[in-house]
């Protein structure tokens, strides 16, 4: 059965990592998960993704800089924030980086697996930018 979604999931914080990853994949989403940037941008640049789930702070570089270095090479897939970051400001500057969503910690699972088919169904729907 194909999964309903392969997410590349960026997250610093192990347990946190481990939760949303069962969480999703119990809706049958394929996850990969990675607790550093550079490999997040590797993973991101080797292999298709449906969503980007990324923490907003991360040890190495913040999640808006690590939307911005994936919108470099890719400006389809759609970028999720999943993050502690309540502030308003935080989720402004999430979206201005390029972000479709943001979330903030701790979001119950069956709302997070929404706002991730949200985003996996618009990016599907949407027709491909003319060269």
């Amino acid at each position: 059965m194909k999964p309903n979604a392969r997410i590349l999931y960026a997250e610093d914080d192990a347990d946190t990592r481990e939760l949303v990853t069962l969480v999703l994949e119990m809706e049958n989403c394929q996850v990969i998960a990675t607790e550093s940037y550079d490999e997040a941008l590797r993973l991101a640049r080797a292999e298709h993704f449906d969503l980007y789930l990324i923490d907003n702070w991360m040890p190495q570089i913040s999640g808006v800089k690590l939307c911005e270095q994936l919108r470099e090479f890719d400006q389809l897939t759609p970028v999720l924030f999943y993050s502690g970051a309540a502030y308003e400001a935080d989720r402004v500057c999430a979206l201005a980086s390029g972000a479709q969503g943001y979330l903030v910690k701790p979001a119950a699972g069956d709302q997070l697996f929404a706002e991730v088919m949200r985003l996996v169904s618009s990016s599907r729907q949407s027709p491909p930018p003319s060269d």
